[in-house]
């Protein structure tokens, strides 16, 4: 029987969701079997007992791969959810709270836009003393702009509805008609962006790390395991960066594919599709 756009938007969500969940729970599982060092062991291409071969201590590089993939979601989910609620805020202030606060809103937002994004990234996360705090904040400082742009397009078009009009005469407040009766229409636009935030919350990440301004070299982060794997290319070790990079980029594009789906489940349009 042949699915329907929506139905196959559930399969994709689902099986996105399940292969995220899982590889955030085995990260999260392997971390003590990932720090473990064995120079009996070290330097061995993929194997059945070893799939993403070993490193120059002997580490086990499918342990590492799946930890550093686990700390990138956290990364990510984390800083991404505090962007989005950043970019809901502002975006609702902006349209609500008079020209003067929706000028200066708008004046931050072209601000960060301007400069440019791995710049700023860097410049947060070296003043915020590098490691896991700083990567964070300076990964939800700089990803707000655009869905922050979006919302404030949506509550400016809310604004001019006509139950809108009749909730103001009856002498509600900015605030109560903005949080009462524009936030329900705002979830779905919300939730969309902060799903397609994940990933690119996760290369910036990963990007920051591997040029040394992220996570310390002692966590098996995947910026760190890319950055320590360059190298040793030249020996041979192919497999140090190949399999790291793959799962990273499948990662990736299975958050988009999510954020894709969902966005077609939570679409009235695609009702009938």
């Amino acid at each position: 029987m042949r699915r329907n756009q929506r139905q196959r938007a559930k399969i994709f969500l689902f099986f996105s969701a399940a292969f995220l969940a899982a590889v955030a729970i085995g990260g999260y599982l392997c971390h003590d079997a990932a720090m473990v060092t064995d120079f009996s062991r070290k330097d061995l291409a993929p194997c059945l007992q070893y799939p993403f071969g070993t490193d120059w201590l002997g580490r086990n590089m499918f342990y590492r791969t799946l930890t550093g993939l686990s700390m990138s979601i956290l990364i990510g989910i984390s800083a991404a959810a505090v962007s989005a609620v950043m970019a809901l805020l502002l975006g609702i202030a902006a349209a609500t709270l008079g020209k003067r606060t929706d000028s200066v809103i708008s004046f931050l937002i072209d601000m960060v836009m301007g400069i440019p994004h791995i710049l700023l990234l860097l410049l947060i996360s070296y003043a915020m003393g590098k490691g896991l705090k700083g990567v964070i904040v300076g990964v939800a400082l700089t990803h707000w702009t655009s869905l922050a742009r979006l919302i404030r397009g949506e509550v400016l078009q809310l604004r001019e509805s006509e139950y809108i009009q009749i909730a103001g005469k009856l002498g509600h407040g900015k605030l109560e008609i903005a949080f009462r009766h524009m936030l329900p229409h705002l979830l779905p636009q919300f939730l969309v962006g902060l799903v397609l935030m994940f990933p690119h919350a996760i290369l910036h990440e990963s990007s920051v790390t591997f040029l040394g301004f992220g996570l310390s070299t002692e966590q098996p982060a995947i910026g760190v395991i890319l950055s320590e794997s360059m190298k040793y290319l030249i020996m041979g070790k192919w497999w140090l960066a190949l399999f790291p990079g793959i799962m990273l980029v499948l990662t990736v594009m299975l958050f988009d594919l999510g954020g894709t789906s969902l966005r077609r489940l939570l679409d009235p349009n695609s009702a009938h599709e």
